[in-house]
């Protein structure tokens, strides 16, 4: 069977299926060309309302959606702060009102530091809900932005300050090697015309394919397989749109993000037979990495491992036994991953401490031509080895992790 002919298949699962996987984000790029809520905005509302409508009749749950703009730095650059939040801030009650998460991009993009934007992007992480954003620490054409981490450390500092427990941070990242058009966020942004791009949750399938094997040697061919019978029907649907929208459709992150209830950590064990951080986690990762190459659908954004200490139940329970730490979490990362993400930290991190974290996350997205990112979230008033929870539903509850 053609796994592009719509008309040979239904697409839609048994209703006795159990739940594989879900679309964690339809993810539409726009340009607005203006910190505003304009036509541009609107007709990306509409088409995302229809695209979710699309999938959601063949079965497939959605999650989220949500539109990616273009870097608004150089707007930044032109407008005064307080009438700029401003407009952030009218586009966040749009995108609540829609009931969609909206991402601005990175907000610097040069490799500057910039004293005054840690109090700002306090301010705006604040004063919205659903909206995201970024700072660039390493580019392709410019390599790793050591200026621009410190005023990204500061940003986290500052923005754990809003909040209980550090949670704002979980709107803001250091990107490093991101390109346009990787759907999560929150270092997702747009360039060119108008686009979309689907993020998948897709770990329960990992831990299927590693269900009854554990061979290293065999794994990425075994991944691919379970991957691409269960993803066709996803890439299809989202061709269907595309053709029917004249939306450009950029592809499926395959990145197979956990959820609370699907851990990405047991797919691992389940191949090494050990627990997550235990000899062997490495290979393993790195044979993950290569079953998400060898996949053949249409791919875009990261299509690497994420291992988000905090959205996943296993990768806590492990931190909070000590089998691994910040250091390994980097380690995994030259093999596969997606950086340091929803990392919990002492609230006290050193400053410069921070700003050695997303260095050393820059540094090796240099080196490895990768997109990474760092999303650390420091928790006021808590040490190393003390426990927090969140109010966010889709956070778990973890131990402090130590940096040292």
């Amino acid at each position: 069977m053609n796994p592009h002919d719509l008309s040979t298949t239904s697409l839609k699962p048994e209703p006795s299926q159990p739940r594989r996987f879900r679309i964690r984000t339809i993810t539409a790029g726009v340009t607005l060309g203006e910190i505003a809520v304009n036509q541009a905005f609107e007709t990306a509302v509409s088409f995302l309302q229809s695209a979710r409508e699309s999938f959601e009749r063949e079965g497939f749950e959605v999650q989220t959606t949500r539109i990616a703009t273009e870097p608004l730095a150089g707007y930044l650059a032109t407008v005064e702060p307080s009438l700029a939040l401003e407009a952030i801030q009218e586009l966040d009650a749009a995108a609540v009102a829609a009931g969609l998460l909206l991402g601005l991009g990175p907000l610097i993009q040069q490799d500057r530091y910039d004293p005054g934007f840690a109090s700002w992007a306090s301010d705006l992480a604040g004063s919205t809900r659903n909206t995201s954003f970024s700072v660039v620490v390493a580019a392709p054409e410019t390599g790793a932005h050591s200026k621009a981490a410190q005023t990204a450390a500061e940003t986290i500092f500052a923005i754990s300050q809003i909040a209980a427990n550090g949670e704002a941070n979980f709107r803001f990242a250091a990107a490093a090697n991101i390109p346009a058009g990787t759907p999560f966020f929150p270092v997702a942004h747009h360039s060119g015309a108008d686009s979309f791009a689907l993020g998948l949750e897709s770990a329960a399938l990992v831990g299927e394919a590693f269900a009854d094997h554990s061979e290293l040697s065999t794994a990425p061919a075994k991944l691919q397989q379970v991957l691409e019978e269960a993803l066709a029907g996803v890439d299809q649907v989202a061709r269907k749109v595309a053709n029917d929208t004249s939306r450009r459709f950029l592809g499926l992150d395959l990145s197979p993000a956990p959820g609370l209830d699907a851990s990405i950590a047991a797919g691992i064990e389940a191949l090494t037979g050990q627990p997550f951080g235990a000899p062997a986690t490495v290979a393993a990762c790195a044979a993950i990495t290569r079953g998400l190459d060898r996949v053949q659908l249409t791919r875009c954004g990261y299509c690497g491992l994420m291992l988000p200490v905090l959205e996943d139940r296993v990768l806590a329970q492990r931190a909070t036994e000590g089998t691994y730490g910040v250091r390994e979490l980097l380690l995994y990362s030259s093999v596969c991953g997606t950086g340091l993400d929803v990392v919990p930290l002492p609230g006290e991190t050193p400053m410069a401490v921070l700003q050695g974290l997303i260095v050393d996350v820059a540094a090796l997205a240099t080196r490895l031509r990768k997109p990474l990112a760092a999303r650390l979230l420091p928790i006021p008033g808590k040490q190393a080895g003390e426990t927090v929870d969140f109010d966010n539903p889709h956070l778990t509850a973890s131990v402090v992790m130590p940096v040292a």
